[in-house]
């Protein structure tokens, strides 16, 4: 006599049926590096390079992130992550009104070149990748961050990062956004044409799959809005004249790692093949072209703030799918962030974690080790099948594009963001320490804070820098950016001129607000 199951039905996050028992299926004869690269971009993968271990880090003050990152270099950490604050994302100085109670807070205040200066102090730029979660403003932050490489006197075809640059899951699911959709679309194929050109090695974009299941999407819509939206900069990018067998591999993803172990490296190779697809489809003949790179951080809407060290064991199980659905790059979130920023203990356990995975667990010995495993690679034609499901209704709209402004995107992850909570609230979804094996319990004693005074602190740099740089050639460069906008001129020359001259931050982006507008949704 069969035992009773624990459910009538077991489904994965995004509701596909998983069943009892997973027999034979025909499999694809399939090599690493080889299209439509399911089994990874590479074919030695981790047996040549362990992924790029980044923490994600940025807060205060140029100065106080400086002491993390050489912190976090020094306790092993392979390339860096910067995260900047509110006003920083959407175009404010410090000094502006709507900056107030937010400089600083949910990353570092980057005003003018003189913060990117401090920001990487004694850390050399040729030898390091940087990646920077950065949307709106991606144009002028990479300026200066070109412009602080050119001051170190570094080869710019020797430097290396990515910038997310992302816009269209900003308009969907974030909101740091500031121009409309089309101006918005312009900066960021400009951006793909001048790096071609003058920064051959850096990632133009990083499509982000992240924001998209932080704000509720499943682990299907994730992957489906994620690649209709870089269907969307490919075609943008075709249309301005641009050669999809060069800008192209500059392209990167950025995705979420959740609880779901096995949907998630489901995820990851479904995402591979789907992308080799529709890069091919839309004329992509280089494979390196047709390869989706990826960076992966573990679930931050995961983190729970009661009995917060029941993260780590979280974190591990995502860092994991991550690691075993070929990830290129991976930060991993501290125990303590669903309260606050991670402390340096936090963050120190999150990279060791990445660690211990990477030298002592020995999934990294092989190459794609679940291929062939009976329930995975039925996984991954399900996540698959359901994902191209919705990237032809949005290709019917017309495209992400038209989708957004449509609203289809927000309301589809709205519903799934519904019925995540209610599932809780319900015990559906049983979160450990939640609703289910609770406890009374102290808080936790080291809390990261950020004082509100910093604003103050840069408020009075920007005075200094303006009080030192030549106020003349700033007004002058300004107005040329004006009228470049307000014609079919390439951007990045001009933001980076007007970056290298010290002008803000807001001055740039209040130049571009004056010609473009503002979305309001």
């Amino acid at each position: 006599m069969e035992e009773k199951e624990r459910k009538d039905k077991f489904l994965t996050d995004s509701s596909i049926e998983i069943k009892r028992v997973y027999s034979k299926l025909t499999i694809a004869d399939e090599q690493p590096g080889e299209f439509p690269f399911t089994r990874g971009v590479q074919s030695t993968m981790y047996r040549s390079k362990l992924w790029t271990m980044r923490q994600y880090a940025g807060f205060s003050t140029a100065e106080e992130s400086n002491k993390r990152y050489h912190y976090l270099l020094n306790n092993g950490t392979t390339g860096l992550s910067v995260a900047f604050d509110l006003p920083t994302q959407i175009g404010y100085d410090s000094s502006h009104d709507f900056a107030d109670g937010e400089v600083g807070k949910a990353g570092v205040a980057i005003d003018t070149l003189r913060d990117i200066e401090i920001l990487f102090d004694g850390i050399k730029l040729e030898n390091i990748t940087t990646s920077m979660t950065i949307n709106s403003t991606a144009s002028i932050l990479l300026s200066m961050y070109v412009a602080l490489a050119k001051k170190q006197g570094a080869d710019l075809k020797k430097i290396s990062g990515t910038i997310q640059n992302d816009i269209l899951k900003e308009y969907a699911a974030r909101g740091t956004y500031i121009y409309p959709p089309k101006p918005s679309m312009r900066i960021i194929t400009d951006i793909f044409e001048y790096c071609s050109k003058d920064v051959p090695k850096w990632n133009t974009i990083s499509i982000s799959g992240y924001h998209i299941r932080e704000a509720g999407s499943t682990a299907v819509q994730e992957l489906a809005f994620t690649l209709a939206n870089g269907k969307a900069y490919l075609k943008a990018a075709i249309d301005k004249g641009l050669d999809i067998n060069i800008f192209a591999k500059r392209l990167s993803f950025f995705f979420n790692a959740h609880n779901n172990m096995f949907e998630e490296v489901a995820k990851f190779r479904a995402a591979r093949r789907m992308w080799a697809k529709i890069t091919k489809e839309l004329g992509a003949t280089d494979s390196r072209a047709q390869m989706l790179r990826f960076h992966t951080q573990t679930g931050g809407s995961t983190l729970t703030a009661q009995q917060p060290q029941n993260n780590i064991p979280r974190v591990t199980i995502q860092a994991m799918s991550a690691v075993l659905g070929g990830t290129q790059s991976l930060h991993t979130n501290g125990f303590d962030e669903a309260i606050a920023l991670p402390t340096e203990e936090a963050a120190r356990i999150a990279l060791r974690t990445q660690q211990i995975i990477g030298y002592e667990s020995g999934i990294t010995d092989t190459v794609d080790p679940l291929a062939g495993s009976y329930f995975v690679e039925a996984l991954t034609n399900e996540v698959e099948a359901a994902a191209w499901d919705y990237i032809h209704k949005i290709d019917a709209m017309g495209g992400s594009v038209d989708a957004i402004e449509q609203g289809y995107l927000q309301n589809e992850i709205a519903a799934s963001a519904y019925k995540y909570q209610k599932d809780i609230q319900s015990g559906e979804k049983v979160i450990v320490g939640v609703n289910k094996f609770t406890s009374e319990e102290a808080p936790l004693k080291d809390v990261f804070t950020v004082n509100d005074s910093i604003r103050q602190l840069q408020i009075d740099k920007i005075n200094q820098v303006k009080s030192e740089r030549d106020n003349d050639k700033v007004q002058t460069l300004l107005k040329k950016l004006d009228e470049h906008a307000r014609a079919d001129v390439n951007l990045m020359p001009i933001i980076l001129e007007s970056a290298e001259s010290y002008a803000t931050l807001g001055e740039i982006a209040d130049t571009m607000r004056n010609v473009f507008g503002e979305y309001n949704g």
